[in-house]
């Protein structure tokens, strides 16, 4: 319950292969013992059974294990896990809800993603809201469709009342707890921010991303030394994290620590699978050059891939602002603007601080519509 009291208990020893028939048996069991406890709502939501197909239950969890890696190569493994799931099972809620998860992680949380924002929110959006068609109570669908209002839409009041919603209908789900406290910081809100992350932590103490995120939360507040605590800690779960090993690295570069940077950086882009003679050539510029060769590498193979590839156009303003090139950053963050790039983090994040003084920048700040 709400208010952590144990009203009822009781254990279950089945197969893993009956873990579908178990969980409802559990509901059922639930709601008649605790029924008279709960509000016609919760009884619905106890009662209710995702699927009556084992093997899309099957499918959905190995879509949202492999969404959980934060990787190309996962994330499209997860899109075609939900797909199969929503194949056996055309009404499963929970598996539309994950398409829309990884629709939208593909182009925010992938390392130099090559799917265009106007092309891949879209299909995130209906994949959302077909889930709240099926189910409007369900706390995932709610989740999803908070993160496409702050990523895509820019509508900063509609994704507080979803992720709010989230939170109401299931307490529980750790995911709406991570992505709301990511917008609170995004918004500037830190306090409330640390809180919710912590209470993802407190719901499930395993996962490198809630980690890494957290440690991203206390990036953008300033307190460095927080940021790396959380991404090592992330690291600690899962060596080979390679979001973790990225987010250190800026967290390191801010703090002055070059050579330590550029060696997590260099972790980071191996694990993903870079290509290793881009990989060779940060290295020896790092070498030759210190951290501003490095960082005019960055933007040089960044604008070579661009080329070849959508890349996002607010990757290649943060390399010129990192380099001090304040209206080359500012024409690339306008080009993102009108490309719907996610520009959610514009109001706190370092690599932006030195653009603040410029009013262009104030003014893309008020069109974004971030809550000031």
């Amino acid at each position: 319950m709400r208010d952590n009291k144990q009203l009822w208990g009781e254990q279950y020893n089945r197969k893993t292969a009956d873990a579908l028939v178990v969980q409802q048996e559990i509901a059922q069991v639930i709601s008649a013992r605790l029924r008279p406890k709960l509000s016609g709502e919760e009884q619905r939501q106890v009662a209710k059974r995702e699927t009556t197909n084992p093997e899309a239950y099957q499918l959905y969890l190995k879509g949202r294990y492999y969404l959980e890696k934060r990787t190309k190569e996962g994330t499209n493994k997860a899109i075609e896990y939900f797909q199969q799931a929503i194949e056996r099972d055309p009404n499963y809620a929970r598996a539309f809800a994950g398409l829309a998860d990884s629709y939208m992680l593909f182009v925010v949380a992938i390392p130099r993603s090559s799917f265009p924002p106007k092309e891949t929110f879209p299909k995130a959006k209906a994949a959302a809201m077909r889930a709240l068609q099926i189910d409007d109570q369900l706390a995932e669908a709610h989740t999803s469709l908070a993160q496409i209002k702050v990523l895509y839409e820019r509508d900063w009041a509609g994704a507080e009342r979803e992720y709010k919603r989230a939170i109401e209908l299931n307490p529980n789900y750790a995911t709406a707890h991570h992505w709301y406290g990511l917008y609170l910081a995004a918004i500037g809100r830190f306090d409330e921010a640390i809180f919710e992350i912590r209470k993802a932590q407190e719901i499930d103490p395993l996962s490198p991303i809630i980690y890494a995120s957290a440690g991203w939360i206390f990036y953008y507040a300033r307190q460095y030394d927080q940021a790396i605590e959380q991404e090592s800690k992330a690291l600690e779960i899962d060596p080979n994290f390679a979001i973790a090993h990225g987010r250190l690295a800026q967290t390191y570069e801010q703090k002055g620590m070059h050579k330590e940077a550029v060696e997590e950086y260099l972790k980071a882009e191996t694990l993903l699978g870079g290509n290793q003679e881009e990989i060779a050539a940060l290295r020896q510029a790092f070498a030759v050059s210190g951290i501003r060769g490095f960082r005019q590498k960055q933007l040089d193979l960044g604008l070579e891939r661009s080329k070849r590839q959508h890349v996002l156009s607010s990757l290649i303003a943060g390399y010129y602002a990192r380099l001090g090139e304040r209206e080359q950053a500012i024409q690339w963050l306008e080009k993102a603007y009108e490309e719907r790039d996610p520009m959610w983090l514009l109001k706190v994040d370092p690599r932006w601080d030195g653009l603040r003084s410029d009013p262009r920048f104030a003014d893309l700040l008020r069109r974004v519509g971030l809550p000031q």
